[in-house]
């Protein structure tokens, strides 16, 4: 349902009918509403959901890949994450008494996330980061909210080699 939700949300925006989400997923409508009784309950829902699967992600790729690849997938990663809160912007501001509980968490997740990737790249010798790494965040969020639609995501995709590149240790 939340896969759903997120692909017509980034579709329709606040025009998105929460039965036709339930009709899309394959549940009933009473299925769906038993989950998330409110549009800004489902909504919160797929907002988490996306941040604590960039933060599952940062884990396992930190298992799985040399620090330096970790770091630069899990910055992939974010740039689409990035596209799925922009495409869910107007839902987000809507959310009654505000996002501004859900966003702390979520940040939180998110600079853990980083510093952790981070960390491991300088420790392994592949980085020099005389920066806070949330820096590498801000200027790839920049890229992707200024510039909409593919071209944007695509412009932050390339800044993120551009970003390693510049951190590499020169050998």
């Amino acid at each position: 349902m939340l896969e759903t939700a997120k692909a017509a949300f980034a579709e329709k925006g606040s025009g998105a009918s929460l039965d036709e989400i339930a009709r899309i997923a394959g549940v009933g409508a009473g299925t769906l509403y038993r989950h998330f009784p409110t549009r800004d309950a489902l909504v919160a829902a797929v907002y988490r959901n996306e941040t604590e699967q960039l933060v599952a992600a940062a884990g396992r790729l930190a298992e799985t890949q040399p620090p330096v690849t970790a770091l630069r997938e899990w910055l992939l990663l974010f740039v689409d994450y990035i596209a799925a809160k922009h495409g869910m912007y107007e839902l987000l501001n809507s959310i009654v008494g505000g996002t501004s509980d859900l966003y702390s968490a979520s940040t939180a997740q998110v600079k853990q996330s980083i510093a952790k990737l981070v960390d491991g790249a300088v420790a392994s010798g592949d980085i020099r980061l005389e920066l806070d790494p949330l820096d590498l965040l801000r200027a790839i969020a920049g890229v992707a909210n200024i510039g909409l639609g593919a071209d944007g995501e695509q412009a932050a995709k390339r800044l993120v080699d551009i970003l390693i590149a510049g951190v590499r240790t020169r050998t």
